[in-house]
């Protein structure tokens, strides 16, 4: 037995023949200190429903509960995992609720039935992206959720965090630092999963800004998607689908810049100068 009381994660594998799926991006997180890690950098969560997307056999689950969730929703699409979540939740009564479903069609906000929420999950690195987009796009802002712990792979990581002037800097990184303070908190290594993966993941704790600079969120990721849609193009050239010589005349941005020299107020700046001329 662990420190829960319930058997080790890779007993519980063997028993119910769980081998990870490529199909649906799974690789299982074995390392109890690494899930209690992930648990922590969420901070209290005494007071907390916590979200968690792609449990699988349930090791951050266990973390999370055994680190004082008051309450853990865990979205599963794979329906072999569910019988060892369900061992999880007899273990903790009224405390985890598994819900049988595809995350990319759910409605997170309605889950949250208006209580304190934190988003913590090792996510299926096929989907890990689009959900990060979705939570950092919901039209109330503040949004639901008081802070989201997620697991990427490094290289989505260090896009969202990345500062203008890197390589790594686009859409991601504009989205995630206009609305939110984003950080890498810790990395992963391959060997901490089953199977392990060709790369090391990283865990991203990211904290909704109050007051993000003005912008209509639809609009900033039109303007976004064309400026790096061709990013090595001077912006004279990479907007002008948008109408960018009236934009960047409206704003006072040199046209011969390219997309990964603006920062975010800048941005910002272009998507108003769309929206009114809407």
């Amino acid at each position: 037995m662990t420190l829960d009381g319930l058997p080790p994660l890779r007993d519980v594998i063997d028993r119910h023949e769980l081998q990870a799926k490529k199909s649906l991006g799974q690789n299982f997180l074995l390392d109890l200190n690494l899930t209690g890690k992930i648990a922590r950098t969420a901070g209290d969560l005494s007071a907390t429903t916590v979200i968690e997307v792609g449990p699988g056999p349930g090791g951050l689950t266990r973390a999370l509960l055994m680190n004082g969730a008051k309450r853990v929703i865990a979205i599963e699409r794979d329906e072999r995992c569910l019988a060892a979540l369900a061992e999880v939740s007899a273990h903790y009564p009224g405390r985890l609720e598994v819900v049988s479903g595809d995350a990319l069609k759910t409605d997170f906000a309605a889950l949250a039935s208006g209580e304190p929420v934190k988003i913590v999950a090792n996510l299926p690195y096929n989907i890990g992206t689009e959900l990060l987009i979705r939570w950092l796009t919901v039209p109330q802002w503040p949004p639901f959720y008081s802070s989201m712990t997620l697991m990427f792979q490094r290289e989505v990581a260090q896009r969202i965090v990345a500062a203008p002037d890197s390589d790594a800097y686009g859409r991601l990184s504009i989205l995630a630092g206009w609305r939110t303070q984003a950080r890498i908190a810790f990395d992963v290594p391959p060997q901490a999963f089953k199977p392990p993966p060709k790369v090391t993941s990283s865990v991203v704790h990211l904290i909704p800004r109050e007051n993000p600079l003005p912008a209509d969120v639809r609009v900033l990721g039109r303007v976004t998607e064309a400026a790096f849609g061709q990013r090595r193009k001077m912006l004279r050239q990479s907007l002008k689908g948008i109408e960018g010589a009236r934009l960047l005349e409206a704003t006072g941005i040199d046209g011969t810049r390219r997309a990964e020299t603006l920062d975010i107020a800048e941005f910002v700046a272009l998507a108003n100068a769309v929206s009114r001329k809407d």
